[in-house]
């Protein structure tokens, strides 16, 4: 039966593989057209393709995207590249090579809806690097205002409250399953932020390529990780344990598959940004005073909301879940009380690549799908997970709460390139307090 399940577990791997390049072949067709699925190739191939493109967002302070806005690249002061944001108030500049450039928006050209208002700063200076993607977001407020000056009113912070509980909840499906990995074997590692990337890109496959509905394309994509987390465990990492093989060699073993996997994901699909189709541009709708969301927002945090629940009530009330915190506890004495334990970690990797490929498909939905999406939020899953305490699921979720509650708020009196600067702060804050994390237990060492 386990020769069956691996085999049939390889071919759908296979299949994947073959059908990812498709869009990687017609990416690089000359004679292909922009896709709307593709933002990023209305750009330039040839820069979407070398990870030269830069993601600019204009939006005003209620959350509103601006479409019609044109936005330029410059280069020493010389215009290199120029667009106009679409439907969802984005739009792809196309950096002629590595660098530093200014990305600026050219407040003249503002609809009318967003007429008199300006952004803090309409030039935004960053680095173009090879293979790594940059986003540019310009936030739009009335001249004079709290935002304007630097400061924040109490719908700004309203809606960075929501949104931030929302990239929360997409963390902590991250989180979680890399939580219960380091707990029952207690390897760091690195290569969860593939598995992240996998869930977004197969879903992605199975809805645009092969034309699947996109809850049963999601759901397939979800199979397509728990498949690619049981090889994992059973061709790699249990050989690997079984060998004695040390923790650090084990997490430089993470750090090369996880650099495999994502130079293989930018050959198969290119370094450009996709969308699900269907679901772009979505309008916004007010839950509270000052807060707007997509209806596909609210849906997907209900979403996680009740997996995450799922997924701490089995840990609770089941009997593998009880036998996944006794080997999180002590391996050696649930062995000697009769636990399977090769059997419970090989389950908990099915289910932690599960569970990350949700929040791959979650992410993909809110800000676009790309090869390096998964290592884009690697060091916020590994501060969550840290913040709450190592191998504790619970603490997970709590870490993962605050880290995307501190991202989204500090950018109110931060530039958007340091957003993450809040919570690596929070982090180190709380860490010197409270080294074995908020619901970690204290060990004595030696």
């Amino acid at each position: 039966m386990g020769l069956v399940l691996a085999a049939a577990a390889l071919l759908a791997v296979l299949v994947v593989g073959v059908a990812g390049a498709a869009p990687a072949t017609a990416a690089a067709s000359p004679s292909a057209s922009p896709s709307a699925a593709d933002p990023s190739a209305s750009a330039g191939d040839g820069a979407a393709a070398s990870g030269l493109s830069i993601n600019v967002r204009v939006r005003t302070g209620d959350g509103e995207d601006v479409p019609g806005a044109t936005v330029q690249l410059l280069q020493g002061g010389q215009q290199v590249a120029t667009a106009e944001t679409d439907d969802r108030g984005t739009a792809a500049l196309a950096a002629p090579s590595p660098g530093d450039y200014q990305v600026k928006l050219d407040v003249a050209s503002l609809p009318s809806a967003a007429k008199g208002l300006e952004p803090r700063s309409d030039t935004i200076a960053t680095t173009v690097q090879e293979g790594l993607g940059r986003t540019v977001a310009f936030r739009l407020s009335e001249p004079g205002s709290d935002e304007a000056a630097g400061g924040a009113s109490s719908s700004q912070v309203l809606q960075r409250i929501a949104t931030g509980l929302r990239f929360g909840l997409v963390i902590a499906l991250g989180a979680i399953g890399l939580s219960l990995i380091f707990g029952t074997t207690g390897l760091t590692n690195f290569a969860h932020s593939e598995l992240i990337t996998l869930g977004a890109l197969t879903t992605y496959l199975y809805t645009a390529v092969a034309g699947l509905p996109f809850l049963l394309a999601a759901a397939l994509g979800l199979v397509s990780c728990a498949v690619f987390g049981y090889l994992n465990d059973r061709v790699l990492w249990q050989p690997l344990r079984r060998r004695g093989t040390g923790l650090i060699a084990m997490m430089i073993v993470s750090i090369g598959l996880s650099l495999f996997l994502r130079y293989f994901y930018l050959y198969l699909f290119g370094g450009g940004v996709r969308t699900f189709p269907g679901y772009a541009g979505q309008a916004g709708v007010q839950v509270l005073p000052g807060v707007l969301l997509r209806p596909l927002d609210l849906w997907t945090m209900g979403l996680s909301v009740v997996v995450l629940v799922v997924v701490a009530l089995a840990l609770v009330k089941t009997r593998l879940g009880k036998a996944t915190r006794a080997v999180a506890d002590n391996p050696a004495l649930a062995s000697a009380s009769g636990i399977d334990v090769d059997r419970v970690i090989r389950t908990v990797w099915i289910v932690g690549s599960a569970l990350a490929g949700l929040s791959g498909v979650v992410l993909g939905l809110q800000q676009g799908i790309s090869f390096q999406m998964g290592f884009q939020i690697l060091l916020l899953v590994f501060a969550a997970v840290t913040l709450g305490g190592l191998g504790t699921a619970f603490g997970a979720v709590l870490g993962s709460l605050i880290v995307g509650l501190f991202v989204e708020i500090s950018t109110l009196v931060i530039p958007t390139e340091l957003q993450n600067l809040g919570a690596l702060v929070i982090l180190i804050l709380i860490l010197l307090v409270r080294p074995q994390g908020i619901l970690g237990r204290a060990q004595r060492i030696g």
